[in-house]
């Protein structure tokens, strides 16, 4: 019998990992790329199976936007530093989120770091398709588990990232030679993180989840291309909450 079509919306070097992934399970995948009229799609296609959002943060919120409204009860989300206020001021129904935990550049294959969370109503399908190519994932059992799974990534990303503007190394380098600063920087971005979820966090258990991040790959870099937009969103969101940040305000004046 044949499989509900799935709808990838950017491919990218993650989203086209997640399409392969998805047409190994035998799902047809329709691609939705810059110049895609996603309306007329949507009256092709009315009652697809998934519809998988990969486009990159800075374009996450004019996506979402135009997502037709029969798409709605199909969505699946995956993006760095993302958080339910991302997605709750839509009509969504139940969407399923990930928390990516591989990386996938140009010309190499996945690496892996640690197992993928996610959580929602198409969780076990993503971790299906992502066993197909050997990419461990794993379903939380409850929304504040997952909003915990994504403190923890942004944590990581957003700590590895701006200690990388200064310090220049790996994560291993980070944490053993420059420790102070990378939890100096983790609880700026925490107070920042703490008032985007609107409550206190469990620090102990972020920095634990972080350390597990950095123990999956020492030699990961730092620094991507994403860290001075990284850094310069953080101060944002700091001065709108009219937090101190301090210490990434330093490495703002010092790197731009």
């Amino acid at each position: 019998m044949k499989k509900e079509p799935v709808i990838v919306v950017g491919l990218g070097e993650i989203g086209s990992v997640f399409a392969r992934a998805i047409l190994k399970l035998g799902h047809p995948v329709y691609p939705v790329k810059r110049d895609t009229d996603m309306n007329k799609l949507a009256k092709t296609l009315p009652a697809p199976y998934m519809v998988l959002v990969a486009v990159g943060e800075k374009d996450l919120q004019t996506t979402l936007k135009e997502i037709p409204s029969n798409w709605h009860n199909k969505i699946v989300l995956l993006q760095n530093e993302l958080l339910p206020r991302d997605w709750e001021s839509y009509n969504f129904i139940n969407p399923t989120v990930i928390s990516v935990w591989f990386e996938k550049k140009k010309g190499q294959d996945s690496k892996v770091l640690i197992p993928s969370p996610c959580f929602g109503p198409l969780a076990s399908t993503l971790v299906d398709a992502l066993a197909t190519l050997d990419i461990p994932a794993h379903e939380v059992t409850t929304a504040e588990e997952m909003e915990q799974e994504l403190l923890i990534k942004n944590v990581y990303i957003l700590t590895t990232n701006i200690s990388g503007l200064f310090t220049k190394g790996n994560v291993e380098d980070l944490w053993d030679n420059h420790n102070d600063l990378a939890l100096e920087v983790a609880n700026a971005v925490m107070d920042i993180q703490a008032t985007l979820v609107g409550h206190k966090l469990d620090r102990e258990k972020l920095i634990t989840g972080f350390k597990a991040g950095i123990d999956g790959d020492l030699q990961h870099m730092c620094m991507g291309r994403s860290a001075p937009g990284r850094l310069a969103r953080a101060i944002e969101q700091a001065n709108a909450e009219k937090l101190e940040v301090k210490k990434l305000r330093e490495i703002y004046k010092q790197t731009s």
